[in-house]
C-alpha cells in the first residue's frame, strides 16, 4: 500500500520487493536493539494485514529528541487511523520512552500530512529547504515540532490521564 505513487510521493522509497521488505525488518530489528530507532505496522480492527507504519527514531543520544514520521495507504485516509495511531505514538514517545522534543517533517506539497500534523497538535516551526529528494527533485519541507509539555497540555485539556 505504500509503493503507490499517490502515497510514496512525499516519502522515501519503500521496499518494493519480498527480500527488500526483509532487509528494511532486519535493520529495523538491529535499530530497535541498538536503541536508536522503533517501528510499528497500522493494522485495523478486523484485518490481518499492515496498511501503514509509524517510526520513531532519536536525534540525539538517550532519545531526548527524537524525529516521526508515518504513512497509510491511501484507502484509510480520512478515517481516523492517523490520529488514533498517532495519539498511541504520542503517548508511547513522550510517557515511556521520555522524548521531550517530538519533530516530524513533510513536504510542503503535502497538505494532507501537514494538515494531519497540525490537527494532532504540532506546531510549524519553519521550512527546511531543498532538504527532501524524491526522484532526482529537491523539495521543500516543513519542520514540525511536539514538546513533552505540548503533549502534557493537551491531555490535561482533553482529561487523559496517562501516569
Amino acid at each position: 500500500m505504500l509503493t503507490t505513487e499517490e502515497v510514496s510521493r512525499f516519502i522515501s522509497p519503500p521496499p518494493t520487493t519480498v527480500e527488500g521488505f526483509e532487509k528494511f525488518i532486519q535493520w529495523a530489528q538491529q535499530e530497535r536493539a541498538a536503541g536508536n530507532y522503533a517501528c510499528y505496522a497500522v493494522v485495523p480492527n478486523g484485518l490481518d494485514t499492515a496498511i501503514g507504519i509509524f517510526q520513531v527514531r532519536t536525534l540525539e543520544p538517550g532519545f531526548g529528541m527524537a524525529e516521526w514520521g508515518f504513512a497509510l495507504g491511501s484507502q484509510f485516509w480520512g478515517t481516523n487511523l492517523f490520529a488514533e495511531g498517532a495519539r498511541l505514538i504520542l503517548g508511547f514517545t513522550f510517557d515511556t520512552i521520555g522524548v521531550r522534543r517530538l519533530e516530524a517533517r513533510a513536504a510542503i506539497a503535502n497538505a494532507r500530512g501537514n494538515g494531519a500534523l497540525r490537527k494532532i497538535g504540532a506546531v510549524q516551526e519553519g521550512v527546511l529547504r531543498r532538504s527532501f529528494l524524491r526522484n532526482g527533485v529537491h523539495h521543500d519541507q516543513m519542520l514540525w515540532s511536539i514538546l513533552a509539555e505540548d503533549w502534557t497540555e493537551q491531555l490535561s485539556r482533553q482529561g487523559t490521564v496517562t501516569h
